[in-house]
């Protein structure tokens, strides 16, 4: 009985996973953006920094499948290639944003009263400064470049994440198991590391992976703006503007870079509403 249950509640779980089509679909597309990523630390179709001006402006075909650019380079080397600091933007600013923003949120949760309403009052301020114009300002005083790029769209996550792990974090606190270690003698501090996170954890998850697609748009859009990544390493969005200026002559140049990014974006946020379904027991439940 044992040997004939097991693979059949595998199964369950299995087809329960496939009800959840944008986490599906939105994997799968994460998956070959990150694959394609990781392949490009050891191997490209060619050199994305070599120029070979005698190959300018040739259209996609089996030599190059995206074309070549104004200087002769290979496009999808230089999206594999690009994928890399796209991905490392996004993933150390969403850090700085969840790091910082939860702690944030847990600290107002616990404490509430004044220090509740000075920590939302702090986020309502950070709220005024998106990731673009915070940009601007950093490479003002300190000169453009991927770093800043990384703190300007980090601060900008910081209130988002905090308002979410505090509104989910006091649902929390109201609870019973709650009582129950403040009777036993817990602090509070204690209390939100070991019974509140764990509680709001899938919530902060499906939000690190939404602000995830945000973070790799706003790093496209910095470097559109000559504020993100800087020559010679290639980027998504400094692609896009270096293609405007040649779109009579080599439209594939801007459509190649510009799918790739909406593809990135659409995957995560497929694979976070996903998530947010499948993580949801009431939703769960109604399956």
């Amino acid at each position: 009985m044992t040997t004939i249950a097991e693979p059949a509640s595998e199964a369950r779980r299995r087809i329960r996973l496939f009800r959840y089509p944008g986490l599906t679909v939105g994997g799968a597309i994460v998956a070959t953006v990150v694959g394609a990523t990781l392949l490009s630390l050891v191997w490209t179709p060619y050199s994305p920094l070599t120029m070979n001006m005698r190959q300018r402006f040739q259209g996609p075909s089996l030599a190059h499948i995206f074309g070549t650019d104004q200087f002769g380079r290979d496009v999808l080397s230089l999206l594999m290639v690009g994928a890399q600091n796209s991905l490392a933007v996004g993933i150390v600013a969403v850090a700085i944003g969840l790091a910082v923003g939860t702690a944030l949120g847990l600290f107002a949760a616990a404490r509430r009263g004044w220090v509740d309403e000075a920590v939302m009052r702090v986020c309502d301020f950070l709220f005024a400064f998106p990731a673009v114009l915070s940009a601007v300002m950093l490479a003002a005083a300190l000169g453009p470049g991927t770093g800043n790029a990384m703190l300007a769209i980090g601060f900008y996550n910081i209130p988002i994440f905090a308002r979410i792990a505090r509104g989910a974090a006091k649902g929390v606190w109201v609870r019973e198991f709650i009582y129950a270690a403040r009777t036993a003698g817990k602090g509070a501090v204690r209390i939100s590391l070991e019974h509140v996170l764990p509680n709001i954890l899938n919530i902060i998850v499906v939000q690190a992976t939404i602000s995830f697609a945000t973070a790799i748009l706003a790093e496209a859009a910095l470097s559109y703006l000559g504020l993100g990544t800087q020559p010679p390493a290639p980027s998504w969005g400094r692609m896009l503007h270096e293609s405007q200026v040649f779109l009579s002559r080599a439209p594939y140049l801007s459509i190649f870079p510009g799918l790739i990014i909406v593809l990135t974006v659409l995957g995560l946020n497929l694979l976070g509403d996903g998530m947010r379904d499948a993580l949801d027991p009431r939703h769960a439940q109604g399956r």
